[in-house]
């Protein structure tokens, strides 16, 4: 189950940083620390959405 959620976190964690990133962006926020910030507390946000996400797929299996 653990290297599941690696390969997820992977996934879900870029996205999830990604949209952070975007979401600073458009809101005006272009300069370093906001852009980090965003990346960074979407990478943290994806942690759970992960565990939620590999349960999910073991429960299933």
């Amino acid at each position: 189950m653990l290297r599941l959620g690696f390969i997820l976190h992977l996934f879900i964690g870029s996205t999830l940083a990604g949209i952070g990133v975007i979401a600073a962006l458009v809101t005006g926020y272009d300069s370093l620390y906001p852009i980090l910030t965003a990346a960074l507390l979407g990478f943290l946000a994806a942690f759970p959405v992960t565990w939620a996400v590999t349960r999910k797929l073991y429960e299933n299996g």
